[in-house]
């Protein structure tokens, strides 16, 4: 999913993705964090109480004017992720 870094910046709160079929979906950032130097993104499809969320990680380019952002795959990645961003949203719950 891409979207340039400027227009990530101006869209606190919603992002526009393009998906690798080139369709573009709009999502709800809940929160970000930096780990070991690679930003990510916890984000919803739907401020709805009970949505679905994910969590990418940026692999752009630093030089690059495209900000590239890939899901969470590896298990302990994600697990370890699950943990900071519960600690950062008091209020809000995982469920697997």
């Amino acid at each position: 999913m891409e979207q340039t870094k400027e227009q990530n910046q101006q869209q606190a709160g919603k992002i526009r993705f393009q998906t690798e079929d080139g369709t573009y979906e709009e999502l709800f950032v809940l929160e970000q964090t930096k780990l070991n130097g690679i930003n990510y993104l916890l984000v919803t499809d739907s401020e709805e109480e009970e949505a679905e969320c994910y969590i990418f990680k940026e692999t752009s380019e630093a030089e690059g004017t495209e900000a590239v952002y890939e899901p969470v795959e590896d298990e302990t990645e994600l697990n370890s992720l699950l943990a900071i961003f519960e600690q950062l949203l008091d209020d809000v719950e995982f469920i697997s």
